[in-house]
């Protein structure tokens, strides 16, 4: 399986990083391909609102920044995992700005082998996750309508993820071609 990995945290070793590395590790065991991308690092512009992707660019955005890589994998990904530190009660701003360009890549209708979606977050505080569940159940289970494989979260302001929390991970980057939502 071909999984496309979107890291919206800036922080290089946060709790949001060590959920992506675990989960990595899971599927570099089980044989599968991806891409993590640390939208936080790389140049990516916010939407203009121009409709320029669904007029004459049918599909394509007027901007040509990085987006265009994420764009390129995310035509071969099968599934996609969406991963953020909760900002004020929702996913990072740098995170929500490449989101935003699905609207040109979905174009006029979702990647042909996109079916999946998985999402991780990281707060300190137990009770912060709506905001980011609003977007997951409305920009990639209603819109896309893309297959629910799960929502992993992690809470608490002690650097770290549990090793529970990581090792759970683990298991579902090793079983994620075969699991459907739980």
């Amino acid at each position: 399986m071909k999984l496309l990995i979107l890291n919206g945290s800036p922080r290089p070793k946060g709790n949001t990083k060590q959920m992506i590395q675990a989960f990595c590790e899971g599927l570099a065991s089980a044989g599968h391909e991806y891409d993590v991308f640390d939208v936080c690092r790389m140049n990516i512009h916010g939407c203009l609102a121009c409709e320029y992707c669904h007029t004459r660019g049918q599909g394509q955005c007027a901007q040509k920044d990085d987006m265009q890589k994420i764009y390129e994998k995310l035509q071969e990904a099968e599934m996609l995992v969406i991963a953020s530190p909760i900002y004020y009660h929702g996913l990072s701003g740098q995170l929500k700005c490449t989101i935003d360009h699905f609207y040109a890549a979905a174009y006029p209708e979702r990647p042909a082998k996109l079916k999946k979606v998985a999402m991780f977050l990281s707060s300190g505080d137990p009770n912060m996750y709506d905001g980011a569940l609003f977007s997951y159940r409305g920009d990639f289970l209603e819109y896309l309508k893309l297959e629910d494989m799960g929502v992993f979260t992690t809470s608490g302001y002690d650097p770290g993820v549990p090793e529970e929390k990581l090792e759970e991970l683990r298991r579902f980057g090793e079983t994620v071609s075969g699991r459907s939502m739980f």
